[in-house]
């Protein structure tokens, strides 16, 4: 009998071992199976833009702080999603409740067709005095794609548009690992620089083969993926653990394989990422964003109910104290709200989150069904309450 335990144990430590040199990850999962029981935060909510006569469509928001006041950014269509002539816009704030009018920060130049481009919103990074700004840009059959950045130092006076030379729409901006690297969340490809103010040095990086794609956008992770007997994979977020792994969940999205994220990692800080698996955690066929709290908490915010597939509700607080396991989860909200006007792929109550932490709060700015910005926060010492947990 000892014997057999021991054949059985040195089989699974040898498995660990090899899944741990071929860059797979131990799964990481949470334990939502609905909102029952669980605990609702006291959140504040600001409504930062709700169009009423044209530019319908708004969706893809980031939130930042810079030299004291909020700036959120997201891409304005006039109707429907990803359409040409979608730009990019941002609106500021002093007190969290009230938001600037939408400016302006980028205008589609026009392709061979004579047809507006699309842009969409990519996100900030912030480096000594200087935010930057990103912003994808494609052709209206999502072809040549291009990544812009501008940037400023006082908040208001933006550069002129300066080419990142990556054919990548991200899904968050640049993010700072360990090490200093930036590492930009695409849909299947993490380019990567070592330029600390984040606007040169940019190297493209994937789990697929470099042969499989030329781009990375809304319409490029099929091909690659049929083509490696993998599900549509897409819109990356992506946390750090002490021991310097990188882990990029993924989104995914097709007939037949909903409902779960799935994982790739990396151990040579985002160098090369290991083939995707799917893992336990639930997901609403919906964009997420993880990230790590003051405590070295780590969170996620999104979507993991199953049963209601791209209602995009409610928005949840999922928190972990490994990053493994995910079992504190909280509701940050599940009012519903009233589509004004349809458009295409309009629909989903809290939409594509991306958070902030910043002065004993975390933001989650959404899009409500592509609709409407908004930008929710709540203060950080609520989550050493007792909650329920489903196990």
């Amino acid at each position: 009998m000892r014997i057999y335990l021991y054949l059985v144990l040195s089989f699974f430590l040898i498995i660990t071992l090899c899944n741990h040199a071929n860059g797979q990850e131990i799964a990481i999962r949470n334990n939502y199976k609905n909102e029952n029981g669980l605990l609702h935060l006291k959140i504040a909510r600001a409504m930062i833009y709700t169009p009423q006569v044209n530019w319908w469509y708004n969706h893809h928001p980031s939130i930042t702080h810079f030299k004291g006041k909020l700036i959120a950014v997201w891409s304005n269509g006039l109707i429907g999603e990803d359409s040409p002539g979608q730009r990019v816009v941002y609106s500021v704030s002093a007190d969290f409740k009230h938001w600037s009018q939408a400016h302006v920060l980028a205008e589609p130049s026009k392709g061979p067709a004579d047809t507006l481009n699309v842009l969409t919103a990519a996100g900030f990074y912030q480096h000594k005095d200087t935010l930057v700004a990103y912003y994808g840009e494609y052709e209206q059959h999502r072809t040549n794609t291009r990544l812009w950045a501008k940037y400023t130092t006082d908040g208001e006076h933006w550069s002129a548009p300066l080419d990142m030379h990556l054919p990548v729409i991200p899904n968050h901006g640049p993010e700072a690992i360990k090490s200093g690297r930036l590492i930009i969340s695409g849909n299947f490809s993490f380019p990567y620089t070592d330029d600390p103010g984040g606007l040169s040095g940019w190297k493209m990086t994937s789990f697929y083969p470099p042969g499989f794609y030329t781009q990375d956008n809304s319409a490029a992770f099929y091909d690659p993926a049929k083509k490696w007997g993998l599900p549509p994979l897409c819109e990356g977020s992506f946390f750090q653990t002490g021991d310097e792994v990188l882990h990029m969940l993924l989104r995914v999205t097709g007939k037949g394989w909903k409902g779960r994220l799935w994982l790739t990692g990396s151990r040579d800080n985002g160098a090369s990422w290991s083939k995707p698996v799917e893992t336990p955690f639930t997901d609403n066929d919906s964009k997420f964003h993880f990230g790590r709290l003051p405590d070295n908490r780590f969170y996620y915010v999104g979507i993991p109910d199953t049963l209601h597939h791209y209602d995009r509700t409610p928005l949840v607080l999922a928190l972990s104290d490994d990053g493994r396991y995910f079992d504190k989860q909280y509701i940050i909200a599940d009012e519903p709200y009233q589509l004004k006007q349809a458009g295409l792929w309009k629909g989903g109550q809290y939409g594509y989150p991306h958070t902030m932490v910043w002065n004993g709060y975390l933001y989650v700015i959404i899009s409500r069904q592509k609709e409407s910005i908004e930008v929710i926060r709540f203060k950080l010492n609520q989550l050493k309450q007792k909650l329920a947990v489903h196990r």
